[in-house]
C-alpha cells in the first residue's frame, strides 16, 4: 500500500505551519510562515489582518509542496487548528469587514446589553455577577456592536479565526465544536450553541443565524475548492476534517487521552489539562472547553502570560545569551539552559508568582505578578530560573484543583509546546511536581492532534482512541531527582501557597491607587 499523509494546518500566534504527518505520527515535512503576532492601533489592542492569515497560509502550503518529493495525491485529508479566541467579522459575500481581534486583544466596553432582573438575581444569589460583568464586557461581540456599530450591522457571519480558514478551504460556515474557546453564545455542556433561553443570548449582541454549523471533530466538513486548490496547492475535492483549538489539538497530540494525564503546554499561555467524559468545573461556573475528542471535555487550568514570561526575560535581559548564541552558531535555547543550571534549585530562595496577567476568579482580576526573596546573591540567572519554578508552581497548583474537583489524581505527565525542548525546564516540572515529565514525541503536538483528527475521521485508523494510540508516544523522560523534589515541596506549601492570599490586599490597594489594572 502507497504510504498516506495528513496535511495539518496549525495556525498559531506567530507563525503558520503547514506539517504533513504520517499515520504513525511522524513529522514527514514542514513549511513554517511567521508572523507579525498583532498590530495594535490603541493601547491594548491586538488586532490582525484576517485576509494576512489566509496568505500566510496559501505560502506555507505552496512552499511545502516545493521542499518535498512527497506527492500531493498521498495527502488523504486536511484539517486546521488554529489560536483560540480570535474572532473576523465577514459581510454577505464572506469578505472581512474588519481586522480580526486577536485573542491577546485587551480592550473592553462598559456598553453591554442589559439582562432582564430575573437573571441579575439569579447571578447575585449565586455569587457570580462579577464573572458575568466581565464576559460582558471582554466580549468582542459587545464592543464591536458598541463601538463600531456601522461594522455590526453589515456583520453577516461572526467567525472564529478556525471556521473562516474552514470557510476559505471548503466554502462552507462550518466550525468544529473543539474549536469553540471564546465569548461566544456557547453551551460548554451540552457542546452546542446556547439554547433559546440562554442568558448568553441577551448578554451578548449576536443573532443565532450569525454563527457558523458546528460539528464534532473528526467530520467531513467539506472538500478544498477549486479557488483553494489554486491558492494553497492542495488538491481539489481533498477531504477537510474538523479538528479542534490549538491547545485541545496539543493534549492529544501528546497522549492525553484519559482523566489521570496531565497535559501541561508551555506555550505563550501555559496550561494543564486533563481530558475527561465527565462535566467537571475546576473553578465553580468557569466551565470545561471542549476536548478535541467528541463528547469529552477539557479541565485546564491557565496561566495567562506563561511562557510570554521567558520571552519577556530573554527581550529584557537575555542579549548576551542570544549574541553569544549567535556568534558560535547555536541555538539561544541551549544558552539559557546553561544560565538556568548556573542556579541551583529553588533558585536560593528567590520564589515568583507568574500572574503577569489578572484573571477572572483565580486568581482574581486585582492580580499581579510578585517576585520576593531578592539578596545581594542573586543574579539574572536566579531570576530566570526562579520564572521557570514560578510557572511549574503556579501548574501544580492547578493540578491539584483539577484533581480535587475531578477526584481523579494526575500520575502522569505530558509537556509539550516551546518550553518543553528545555531539558533544564522538563527536570524542575518532574522534581516541582514530584511525578516523571516525558517529552511528546514530536515538537508539532498541535498540529499532530489535527492529524489525528484526520485519520480518526477518514477511518484510517478506527476511532479516536485507535488513532491516538498509534500515531503519539513519549520522547526523554525526566524522573524527579528526591533531593530537589524534597526542597521544592517545602517551598510550594510553605511559601508560594500562602503569596497570592498574603499579597491580594496590596494588590487591591495597588489597583485603586493606581487605576491598573482596571477594577471590574
Amino acid at each position: 500500500m502507497a504510504e498516506q499523509y495528513l496535511l495539518s494546518i496549525d495556525n498559531g500566534t506567530q507563525s503558520v505551519r503547514a506539517l504533513l504527518f504520517d499515520l504513525r505520527g511522524n513529522l514527514a515535512a514542514k513549511t513554517q510562515v511567521h508572523l507579525q503576532p498583532y498590530f495594535s492601533d490603541n493601547p491594548g489592542w491586538a488586532e490582525h489582518s484576517a485576509d494576512g492569515y489566509w496568505k500566510a497560509v496559501c505560502v506555507a502550503c505552496q512552499r511545502l509542496w516545493a521542499e518535498t518529493d512527497i506527492p500531493k495525491s498521498a495527502v488523504k485529508g486536511v484539517a486546521v487548528t488554529t489560536q483560540r479566541g480570535t474572532v473576523i467579522n465577514l459581510d454577505r459575500d464572506g469578505n472581512p469587514l474588519r481586522p480580526a481581534i486577536t485573542w491577546l486583544d485587551q480592550r473592553r466596553t462598559e456598553q453591554v446589553p442589559p439582562l432582564n432582573a430575573l437573571w441579575r438575581t439569579a447571578f447575585k444569589v449565586a455569587g457570580v455577577s462579577s464573572t458575568i460583568e466581565y464576559f460582558r464586557r471582554e466580549a468582542e461581540i459587545n464592543w464591536i456592536a458598541a463601538h463600531q456599530p456601522d461594522i455590526w450591522a453589515k456583520t453577516d457571519k461572526f467567525l472564529l479565526l478556525s471556521g473562516f480558514l474552514n470557510y476559505r478551504l471548503c466554502g462552507r460556515m462550518v466550525d468544529s465544536i473543539g474549536s469553540q474557546v471564546a465569548y461566544l453564545p456557547f453551551d460548554y455542556k451540552g457542546h452546542k450553541w446556547a439554547g433559546k433561553r440562554d442568558w448568553k443570548w441577551q448578554a451578548l449582541a449576536i443573532k443565532p443565524d450569525m454563527l457558523p454549523e458546528l460539528v464534532e471533530p473528526g467530520t467531513v466538513i467539506g472538500a478544498i475548492t477549486a479557488a483553494a486548490a489554486e491558492a494553497t496547492g492542495i488538491p481539489a475535492g481533498t477531504p477537510l476534517v474538523a479538528a479542534a483549538a490549538d491547545k485541545a489539538c496539543e493534549v492529544i497530540g501528546a497522549g492525553g487521552l484519559a482523566p489521570h494525564i496531565g497535559c501541561l503546554s508551555y506555550g505563550t499561555t501555559a496550561t494543564i489539562n486533563t481530558t475527561t467524559k465527565k462535566y467537571v468545573e475546576v473553578t465553580p461556573f468557569i466551565p470545561p472547553y471542549p476536548a478535541a475528542i467528541p463528547g469529552a471535555y477539557s479541565t485546564e487550568v491557565q496561566i495567562f502570560r506563561g511562557y510570554w514570561m521567558v520571552n519577556w526575560f530573554k527581550e529584557q535581559f537575555g542579549h548576551l545569551e542570544q549574541a553569544t548564541a549567535s556568534e558560535r552558531g547555536t541555538a539561544p535555547e541551549a544558552m539559557f539552559d546553561q544560565l538556568v543550571e548556573q542556579v541551583p534549585p529553588g533558585s536560593m530562595g528567590l520564589m515568583l508568582q507568574p500572574y503577569w496577567s489578572p484573571g477572572i476568579r483565580v486568581p482574581g482580576p486585582e492580580a499581579k505578578g510578585a517576585m520576593i526573596g531578592f539578596g545581594d546573591v542573586h543574579t539574572r540567572a536566579h531570576m530566570y530560573r526562579a520564572i521557570l519554578e514560578g510557572l511549574a508552581y503556579a501548574l501544580r497548583e492547578g493540578k491539584e484543583r483539577i484533581e480535587k474537583r475531578s477526584g481523579v489524581a494526575v500520575t502522569e505527565l505530558r509537556v509539550a509546546g516551546g518550553g518543553s525542548q528545555s531539558d533544564a525546564a522538563m527536570q524542575l516540572t518532574a522534581d516541582i511536581f514530584g511525578l516523571p515529565a516525558a517529552r511528546a514525541h514530536v515538537y508539532e503536538t498541535s498540529g499532530l492532534g489535527a492529524a489525528i483528527a484526520i485519520a480518526a475521521g477518514l477511518g484510517l485508523h478506527a476511532d479516536f482512541d485507535t488513532a491516538i494510540r498509534a500515531m503519539t508516544r513519549t520522547g526523554r523522560v525526566f524522573q524527579p531527582i528526591a533531593a530537589n523534589q524534597k526542597m521544592y515541596d517545602r517551598l510550594y506549601r510553605r511559601v508560594y501557597l500562602k503569596m497570592y492570599e498574603r499579597l491580594q490586599p496590596m494588590y487591591a490597594e495597588i489597583a485603586d491607587i493606581t487605576g491598573y489594572p482596571e477594577q471590574l
